[in-house]
């Protein structure tokens, strides 16, 4: 089986064998169990911590025959809402009604740049997020629940401190493609994930999406952008969907009163497009501070001069971008 990803935030193309194995049985004391495309796994077990890996149909733990003395679920937003097809409810009900259905002692629902939200003894708690200077996401859910599964199960840490400890070590990972020892994850101190008292209230923060769309090669760069931060819950103005293209005089007007009520910019450099640039020049000058971040994967220093030396987040990786301009935005005032 192979998985193709176009970018780390693409949906990936898989390539499998048609043929469906019979369900692998599995009894001992401690399992983590994922989610499979090829077929199922039974386990009989006294702990168990599952990932259904699956945002479209998460198969429920037990539907199979499976049973645990204490399970953990860990899922993504999408596959919580998924699993407990409550659509339209607060993320919170939404994890009482799985521990209620799944029968599971722990549920923990990953939020992305918002950390996650545990579940435990009928009790929440938030475990932080943390930011990192590179973000290689593919792989990234894996070590958080091998982190979180070892903490648990093995050196029976509360939930809240393993998934605390799993944070961690996914940012590590995240930042180096490495995986820490004990030592190492103790004397790593990544930055936090502090969002705005307006987030906290509420506040959803809207993104200037700058950046060239006079070609196919250009608009689809646009689309991508636009999809990956309305998905990590962002509103996103964007001067090709919002205003149009048109003479002078019917978009500048609207697209500088865009900059103006955003709350960052996210800026599409690569091809030096005079515009985009006139957009990330008209944003540093103006007397709010607006964090800029440039996503820039194939011009030369000298050309970014400017824009890294007026205090742009500047990035050549198009995921750490998207993930830099999120955190920006949810830290923005």
């Amino acid at each position: 089986m192979t998985f193709e990803y176009l970018h780390g935030l693409s949906e990936p193309k898989v390539y499998k064998s048609p043929e469906v194995y019979q369900p692998i049985s599995i009894l001992t004391d401690k399992v983590i169990r994922f989610g499979m495309l090829e077929g199922t796994a039974v386990v009989n077990c006294k702990y168990a911590v599952y990932d259904p890996q699956s945002a479209m149909i998460p198969e429920s733990f037990r539907d199979n025959g499976s049973t645990a003395e204490h399970l953990a679920l860990i899922l993504n937003r999408n596959e919580a809402i998924a699993m407990s097809k409550l659509y339209d409810a607060e993320i919170e009900d939404v994890a009482r009604a799985l521990a209620l259905n799944e029968q599971a002692e722990v549920i923990i629902i990953k939020m992305g740049p918002m950390g996650a939200l545990v579940y435990w003894n009928g009790e929440f708690s938030t475990v932080q997020a943390y930011k990192t200077d590179q973000v290689s996401k593919i792989g990234s859910g894996d070590m958080f629940v091998a982190h979180f599964s070892y903490s648990w199960m093995e050196e029976g840490i509360s939930p809240p401190e393993a998934a605390e400890s799993a944070s961690k070590a996914t940012a590590y990972y995240c930042w180096n493609r490495g995986f820490p020892t004990r030592n190492g994850l103790e004397s790593y101190k990544p930055t936090p994930l502090i969002p705005s008292q307006s987030y906290k209230d509420g506040k959803t923060p809207t993104v200037y999406l700058a950046g060239p769309f006079f070609t196919l090669s250009q608009l689809w760069m646009i689309e991508e952008a636009r999809n990956h931060l309305v998905s990590m819950g962002l509103n996103v103005f964007s001067p090709y969907h919002e205003v149009g293209t048109g003479p002078a005089e019917e978009v500048v007007g609207p697209d500088l009163e865009g900059i103006h009520a955003s709350d960052i910019i996210f800026a599409i450099i690569d091809g030096l497009d005079t515009g985009t640039v006139f957009e990330v020049g008209y944003a540093r000058a103006l007397g709010k501070p607006r964090p800029v971040v440039v996503y820039a994967e194939n011009e030369s220093d000298e050309d970014l001069k400017m824009m890294t030396g007026s205090g742009c987040v500047m990035s050549k990786d198009y995921v750490t971008a998207v993930y830099k301009a999120a955190w920006a935005a949810i830290e923005a005032e």
